[in-house]
């Protein structure tokens, strides 16, 4: 591996610790700050597609996070990154863990993620979000909130 691509290896993975801590302090504008202007988002949250600034209001995420008590955490694992030249691609599995309003006893979710992302003016932004939790094909079509690594 060369050292170009250790380093954006590192930038991009940067990201995604910068989405942590953003959801940690809730601070929708470092969570946001992260998306390139035409960024097209596929969140675990309606609408079905977010893009351009619908998937980059900090607004908008304020008001979601306002759903909430507490801390939102968020936590990545078994991130794979792949890059090549200005374009890269991230697949991997997201925990979020949150307490809603009204509901002390919280939850905990594990997600599947694929990021897409293009270096703009020499900085990586996520271009494309995509998060899905696996539904049980069983008849009930409930979402699989209970898997775990």
């Amino acid at each position: 591996m060369t050292h170009t691509l250790v380093r954006d290896e590192a930038e991009i993975r940067a990201l995604f610790t910068e989405l942590e801590d953003g959801m940690r302090l809730r601070d929708p504008a470092r969570i946001v700050a992260r998306f390139a202007a035409d960024a097209v988002t596929f969140t675990l949250a309606p609408p079905l597609r977010n893009t351009g600034l619908d998937a980059r209001d900090p607004e908008a995420l304020a008001g979601w996070m306002a759903g909430f008590a507490g801390p939102i955490t968020v936590e990545h694992r078994d991130l794979v990154v792949a890059v090549s030249g200005d374009v890269a691609f991230v697949h991997g599995l997201a925990r979020m863990a949150a307490v809603p309003v009204g509901y002390p006893e919280g939850f905990s979710l594990w997600m599947r993620i694929t990021v897409g992302l293009r270096r703009c003016e020499g900085r990586w932004l996520v271009a494309h979000e995509h998060q899905s939790v696996p539904f049980y094909m069983d008849g009930s079509f409930l979402a699989a909130t209970d898997l775990e690594p």
